[in-house]
């Protein structure tokens, strides 16, 4: 697939120029900054060295008095307290952190993660009647809940209390919950509005620890699980996220908990440094497997046991993880074969496939599967409760949620946003859906929109590539969103003679520039092993690439990744 290549632009260069001399640092590393918002001094010294004490005060988030009265209140009546989550990986962190801190206060304390399959996403009337049955008077529900109107108007009636911490977009109406922490709400002056679910119940366990005069550094010991969410939820790794991801990430290296270090070994690479993309690639799928597979509890325990429990629980999770790799496979593999054979599928603007019998915890995959080769608004449907249930992703730039709420009056219940969404219909209503989001995408989406993109920060020369400019790249981790790693482009790039294709189809490079002064520099091409005719010819290339540094017994060299190639 032919991609098109976006080279970003900083608008104002005087910004570039001043940042060069109040840093000392190359055109290169100023440009990078710019690019990233960083205009002066001050803000380059916060983004390279951050700082705990950068994190805001819980207490500018609304409703955050109110929530530590009232777990103050069940402390001191010795109430039975449920740490409540989603079945994901920020849902899951967030109740691993929020039960752990809090259980050394609360004396009557559980957690609770509903069945993604019999109580669906968010907070459900059963576990609200599981909680009368138990007596509980007080749920902190966590990454979920801000559009749960009716569910804790139930909970009102039955007289449990709700604080709800959640991160997600609030609706016209909040939830009648006893406090409700989001900083999204559109009267919350809390500074940062980019916290993960876990971040928010950090926050919550922050704002106890200054109120009741308890040292801070024991809701700093849990910040391991804020950086996981963080990665895995996909969330901007900027202001105060970029501090507990820092933060986050130096402790799992130093002294990660037993749960998080078993899944990692499980993974086949346990001598691997704890960044985003370990988390992103190892850790998250893993931790996500339990709740669609088996049961998101069992990544609670996970991630709250002791190292004698750990090395059990992450076996069985890593099982989980590899059942849901074959289930994943296969449907991929049938939905290709759908597609393949359908003669209107080059047509179309979407892609839209139900199968009744695809399993329900991994539609969400396969729809990102089919983004990757056809890249087109997708929407993969199965059978679950007598309904027709799925997962909606998009490409860059084009608002699926939206165009899924002009069809929404052929939906039961639908939420989401821009990128992915969650849909639920009558049976009868499929084709007529189908029809009708194809329609809807067809009339908003501009053709530019269906050629996938590679975002690329700036062009250099091959002799840019240097130790120095190594060093600083190095901190500019961690990345993400707002951060990603830097992605440059070199033009008229030769290969020294050296070019094999190796594996599968990945090419081994030694590559040079004409007229510069760098004589070669390694580099690794995966699946493009089709090029390697132009580089044996010694055409000029134009290449889009990330540098890694590689290190093999004490001994560093750098190497190019190249994300993509173009004859130049």
């Amino acid at each position: 697939m032919q991609k098109k290549w976006n080279i970003h632009t900083v608008k104002d260069p005087s910004v570039v120029s001043q940042l060069q001399s109040a840093l000392n640092v190359s055109t290169s590393i100023a440009t990078l900054l710019a690019l990233r918002g960083i205009t002066n001094f001050d803000e380059a010294k916060t983004f390279f060295r951050p700082s705990l004490e950068m994190l805001q005060n819980p207490f500018l988030m609304k409703g955050m008095d109110k929530a530590i009265h009232r777990i103050n209140e069940a402390i001191e009546k010795k109430q039975k307290v449920l740490i409540y989550g989603d079945y994901d990986v920020d849902g899951t962190t967030a109740v691993a952190l929020v039960y752990s801190f809090f259980k050394k206060y609360i004396q009557d304390i559980e957690f609770y993660i509903p069945d993604r399959y019999a109580e669906g996403y968010g907070i459900s009337f059963q576990s609200i009647d599981y909680a009368k049955e138990k007596n509980i008077s007080l749920i902190i529900a966590l990454d979920c809940g801000i559009k749960a109107l009716a569910k804790i108007d139930y909970a009102n009636e039955k007289q449990i209390d709700f604080i709800i911490c959640d991160h997600h977009l609030p609706g016209d109406t909040v939830p009648n919950a006893y406090a409700v922490l989001d900083p999204k709400q559109k009267d919350c002056n809390y500074p940062y509005k980019e916290l993960s679910g876990c971040g928010i119940g950090f926050k919550l366990a922050q704002a106890f620890c200054i109120k009741n005069q308890i040292n801070e550094s024991e809701v700093f010991e849990h910040l391991d699980l804020v950086a996981t969410s963080i990665a895995a939820d996909i969330v901007p790794i900027t202001g105060e996220n970029r501090v507990l991801a820092y933060y986050g990430l130096k402790k799992l290296n130093q002294n990660p908990r037993p749960g998080l270090k078993a899944l990692l070994a499980q993974s086949k690479q346990p001598d691997k440094e704890f960044d985003i993309n370990t988390i992103v690639f190892l850790i998250a799928p893993r931790i996500n497997a339990a709740g669609r597979i088996e049961h998101g509890s069992q990544a609670v325990k996970l991630l709250i046991s002791n190292i004698d429990e750990a090395e059990n629980i992450s076996k069985q999770i890593n099982d989980t993880n590899a059942q849901r790799r074959d289930i994943d496979v296969s449907i991929t593999e049938e939905a290709f074969e759908i597609l393949e054979k359908n003669p209107l599928t080059e047509f179309k603007k979407t892609t839209v496939l139900f199968n009744a019998n695809w399993h329900k915890g991994v539609v969400g995959i396969v729809a990102s599967r089919m983004i990757e080769r056809y890249y087109k608004p997708t929407i993969i449907l199965t059978e679950s409760n007598g309904m027709v249930t799925g997962s909606a992703r998009s490409v860059k730039d084009f608002d699926v949620y939206s165009a899924i709420e002009n069809c929404s009056h052929l939906l039961e219940q639908f939420g989401g946003h821009k990128f992915a969404a969650g849909l639920t219909m009558k049976k009868e209503n499929v084709n007529q859906f189908s029809e009708a989001f194809e329609i809807e995408v067809a009339n908003s989406i501009s053709d530019d929109m269906l050629i996938q993109s590679v975002d690329v920060d700036m062009e250099i020369q091959l002799d840019d590539i240097n130790d120095k400019l190594i060093r600083i790249l190095n901190q500019f981790a961690p990345h993400g969103p707002h951060n990603m790693t830097p992605v440059f482009c070199s033009r008229n790039v030769m290969d020294t003679g050296y070019a094999r294709v190796v594996g599968e189809n990945h090419l081994k490079l030694e590559l040079y520039q004409p007229h510069t002064k760098l004589t070669k520099i390694e580099a690794m091409a995966f699946n493009k092993g089709d090029f390697l005719h132009f580089f044996k010819k010694q055409t000029p290339i134009d290449i889009v690439y990330k540098i890694k540094v590689n290190e093999y017994r004490g001994i560093s060299n750098i190497q190019l990744i190249i994300e993509d190639i173009k004859l130049a």
